[in-house]
């Protein structure tokens, strides 16, 4: 197992791309810390990691009664990463149940409206949810995390970022502008960090098939579109991005910080 024994915490881990990866990193033999502002999905997500673990381990299997509640794999915190007191519950959990945090997943994000949002359309409102999700909850997790990693000597960080932080999509402006300041900050963490052992890269997906973007994909003019726009003549699945994920949090990429791994299925480069 490329992941055994690795503490990691993995935030927006109750749909789509946070739970693929949630899944997948235990199966890969991770501990985890689950986050995510729904309750309700991050039982789902363990009750999915149960069944998958319990086939092999079924002594495993366990009922989620409560967030306080942990299997041998792990558990979840349910908590909203925008706001600094529980994103340092997140970190804390990992700490004080396992000892130590290895790896960081910061997932947790939002589109904003499905409305088209060109910037002289965009409420002020709807601009600040989407940046204190996206920009200052990835700034809140990582940052008590990096405490952490100081204090023991190293440490990996992998920020959920889009293709959409290299090549725009058409009026989703702040989105965008969201996604392109995670690709900033990523490379800024790299760079301060290295010297601490702590690496920090980035995951770019394309369109990816989640609850998500469900609204969209579930249009069919609007869903071919998507596949006409991609080379590689599909939709993304959440077990695309899991799999980049499991790579960067393996030792395999010891020497890999700084990085923006695009998995778009080609879609920036037409």
């Amino acid at each position: 197992m490329r992941l055994a024994n690795k503490i990691a915490l993995i935030t927006g881990a109750g749909s789509g791309i946070g739970q693929g990866i949630a899944l997948r990193f235990a199966v890969e033999g991770a501990l985890l810390v689950l986050s995510d502002i729904a309750e309700e999905g991050l039982r789902e997500t363990a009750a999915v990691i149960d069944k998958a673990l319990s086939a092999e381990r079924p002594e495993w299997t366990i009922a989620h009664k409560d967030s306080s509640l942990w299997s041998p794999w792990g558990s979840f915190v349910v908590g909203d990463v925008s706001v600094r007191s529980d994103a340092e519950r997140m970190v804390e959990a990992a700490i004080n149940h396992w000892g130590h945090l290895d790896i960081v997943v910061n997932n947790a994000g939002i589109t904003g409206s499905r409305q088209a949002t060109l910037a002289h359309t965009t409420p002020d409102e709807e601009w600040e949810r989407v940046m204190e999700v996206n920009v200052n909850g990835v700034f809140r997790v990582a940052s008590t995390a990096i405490r952490q990693m100081l204090e023991q000597g190293g440490g990996n960080i992998i920020n959920i970022a889009s293709a959409a932080g290299f090549v725009p999509f058409p009026e989703r402006a702040v989105y965008n502008t969201s996604k392109g300041a995670i690709v900033s900050f990523t490379r800024a963490l790299a760079l301060d960090y290295a010297p601490n052992h702590i690496r920090v890269n980035a995951i770019c997906p394309g369109m990816v098939e989640t609850a998500m973007t469900r609204w969209r994909l579930d249009i069919p003019e609007l869903r071919q579109q998507a596949i006409d726009m991609t080379p590689w003549g599909r939709i993304g699945r959440p077990e695309d991005i899991a799999a980049a994920a499991v790579f960067l949090a393996s030792d395999e990429t010891d020497f890999v910080t700084g990085h923006m791994l695009v998995i778009d299925g080609g879609w920036i480069i037409k």
